[in-house]
């Protein structure tokens, strides 16, 4: 079970590698440019040492860090892995607790802020947070550097969190996570007119052309498991406010299954959904769409609901966190847009 308290891919070795093939219409690019904007948690000067120690190959040949990149080049990269800092150091972080008792408390995290430390960041996170506020949370096998989380969402994603203060909380709560019976509802802004309720299934893991995002795959060889229930709550024209509800939680769950339907979410640049995607070809209404984006420039996703058995009471517990005020704006300008006469 302790796989699947936090869903993160962790490297079992002391390298990662990586194999990409350059899409067909690739302009020519600076390798160390196009590798920094494909490759997760990659900074320009590891890609650059990489290059100088011979681990980056094009076309099975080593390169320059001037090499320009083109259309079909097959390239792989070896990282070494960079030492993993465990301590976390508390900072005062102000917390938006929803919920507080003697054994957990719900949070209701902003767009913006880092769950856990990680590489490129130790600090401003949740847990940085949470270190400073609480003496002593406890941690699981497998969960070192991340007291107290038996979940996460991503930076720019709003909502709530569950936080457990004690080691009997935290495998209990666990162990709901491991059944899929706590209750967790996102809503969401997607592309596209959704004509009616619907699921996603399949098995997600990374991509193989880009590590930053996830794809759906029919090989559980390639993914694990995930579903997802979607209700559409408000059609807006070119755009569709939905309900979310997650059977399983996996990374970035949401966000690549309602790409892979179609239907992007509103402003999520690592799926696609901040290029005006349906709509009319007039100039005031890219105006528009783009004025969207600058308001809320991150994927227009909230976590606004979390429901749970309480470990000690046994009784079923559940909160909601309102619309983060990018969200409501968004929202309100697509509402306005579509009651005009189009």
């Amino acid at each position: 079970m302790e796989n699947n308290i936090i869903d993160q891919e962790e490297e079992q070795d002391l390298f990662e590698h990586f194999n990409i093939v350059v899409d067909k219409g690739q302009s020519l690019l600076r390798i160390d440019k196009f590798l920094m904007h494909r490759l997760e948690n990659a900074s320009r000067n590891r890609i650059q040492n990489a290059i100088d120690a011979g681990n980056v190959l094009v076309n099975k040949k080593t390169i320059k860090t001037s090499y320009k990149v083109k259309p079909n080049d097959e390239i792989s990269i070896v990282f070494a892995h960079p030492p993993r800092d465990t301590e976390v150091y508390p900072e005062d972080i102000p917390l938006d607790i929803v919920y507080e008792d003697a054994d957990l408390l719900v949070v209701n995290k902003p767009t913006g802020m880092v769950v856990h430390p990680g590489f490129n960041n130790y600090t401003g996170t949740l847990v940085n947070a949470l270190a400073f506020h609480f003496e002593q949370l406890p941690t699981l096998p497998g969960n070192d550097g991340r007291p107290g989380l038996v979940h996460r969402i991503d930076k720019d994603t709003s909502g709530l969190l569950l936080i457990s203060k004690n080691e009997i909380t935290m495998t209990k709560l666990a162990k709901q996570f491991f059944d899929h019976s706590i209750t967790r509802k996102y809503i969401a802004l997607a592309w596209g007119d959704i004509e009616a309720d619907g699921r996603v299934e399949g098995y997600i893991g990374r991509s193989l052309k880009n590590r930053i995002v996830m794809d759906m795959y029919d090989d559980e060889e390639k993914g694990k498991w995930s579903v997802t229930n979607y209700t559409v709550l408000e059609r807006l024209g070119y755009v569709t406010l939905i309900s979310c509800q997650l059977e399983t939680g996996r990374t970035h769950q949401i966000r690549a299954h309602m790409q892979h339907i179609g239907h992007p979410l509103f402003s999520d640049a690592n799926y696609g959904g901040d290029k005006i995607l349906k709509g009319t070809t007039f100039t005031k209404y890219k105006q528009f769409v783009n004025n969207c984006f600058e308001m809320m420039p991150r994927q227009a996703l909230h976590a606004q609901t979390l429901g749970f058995i309480h470990p000690t009471t046994n009784k079923y517990m559940e909160f909601q966190a309102p619309l983060p005020e990018d969200f409501k704006s968004v929202l309100l300008k697509w509402r306005n847009y579509a009651s005009l006469p189009q």
